[in-house]
């Protein structure tokens, strides 16, 4: 499973040391006190989307590295492993590192390479360190339900208009694979505690709008964060929305998790226990200060 923070900023959880297939069934003997340091720990820990301590840095890099892939593949005129390479033209040559300064922290990417050395990529120009807006622009188009009007819509403001529609489309397709192979990524079997909310996301369609996105944040056994998984909604959030997320995830191998903590949604508690009778459901009163709010700006942190 992708590990999307720095093992420096690990939640120390060696007290669920012991067999990984422990689960809900053996909720009942553990210590409410050990509950409620495990949840203190993972907010004082940071649990943030955006900002420079934020949890998008492997997602940057999944979403660049895609774009980049398109770039490649327009400028050949072929796609990776087609016969059409074989015939001693200009082809890919590996891949350089490079740095990037964003808003999530640095971003370490590969770069293609082609053999006549006349690719220049442009969504990380060869002098260029910093990507600027990256932040939500990767939730956006991590976030499961946008189009593929709306994925393209958003990488043609990344490039402007300099660049071809057509080059956009391949650029996009991509894109969009790379999503969906992160999306439908197998999870860990078993999670101490997952985070689940709803932020706002500026999505861009022809024009600029507010959608919802949902979020679920875990934290593994081993004292990672993990983000689940990204769904854009188009409407507010809703219990009955909140079941089909949850549904997906034990759908992807989500067995047991000992605790969800989630704000005080009617009938959130309820979706909770239909996919997971026994895990413990523990409202936040984070959401309620940010009532009125529009997350997801730059520094929105989660319970």
């Amino acid at each position: 499973m992708m590990d999307v923070t720095p093992d420096s900023q690990a939640v120390d959880l060696d007290e669920f040391a012991g067999d990984s297939s422990a689960g809900a069934g053996e909720l009942d003997a553990v210590d409410e006190q050990l509950i409620a340091r495990l949840a203190g720990r993972a907010r004082a820990g940071g649990l943030a989307l955006t900002g420079e301590a934020g949890l998008l840095a492997q997602l940057t890099k999944r979403l660049v590295e895609s774009a980049l892939e398109g770039e490649i593949t327009d400028h050949l005129g072929y796609d990776r492993h087609d016969a059409v390479g074989r015939d001693g033209g200009n082809s890919r040559n590996g891949h350089r590192s490079k740095t990037l300064l964003t808003e999530v922290g640095p971003v370490q990417v590969d770069v293609p390479r082609d053999r006549d050395a006349t690719f220049e990529p442009r969504i990380v120009a060869k002098r260029k360190r910093r990507l600027s807006g990256v932040d939500e622009l990767v939730i956006s188009l991590s976030a499961k339900g946008l189009t593929t009007g709306e994925v393209a819509a958003h990488l043609a403001e990344v490039y402007g208009a300099d660049v071809s529609r057509q080059t956009i489309s391949t650029i996009t397709d991509k894109v969009i694979e790379g999503m969906l192979e992160w999306q439908n990524r197998p999870l860990d079997p078993v999670y101490p505690v997952i985070f689940i909310d709803a932020i706002n996301v500026k999505i861009r369609d022809g024009q600029v709008a507010n959608r919802p996105v949902y979020v679920a944040l875990a934290v593994t056994r081993d004292g990672h964060r993990d983000i689940l998984g990204l769904w854009a909604g188009d409407g507010g959030e809703g219990a009955k929305y909140w079941l089909h997320v949850l549904t997906e995830l034990k759908n992807r191998g989500v067995g047991d998790v000992l605790m969800i903590v989630c704000d005080g949604l009617t009938g959130l508690p309820d979706a909770i226990a239909a996919v997971w009778p026994q895990t413990i459901t523990q409202t936040s009163s984070v959401h309620h200060d940010r009532a009125g709010k529009v997350p997801g700006d730059h520094l929105h942190r989660l319970g």
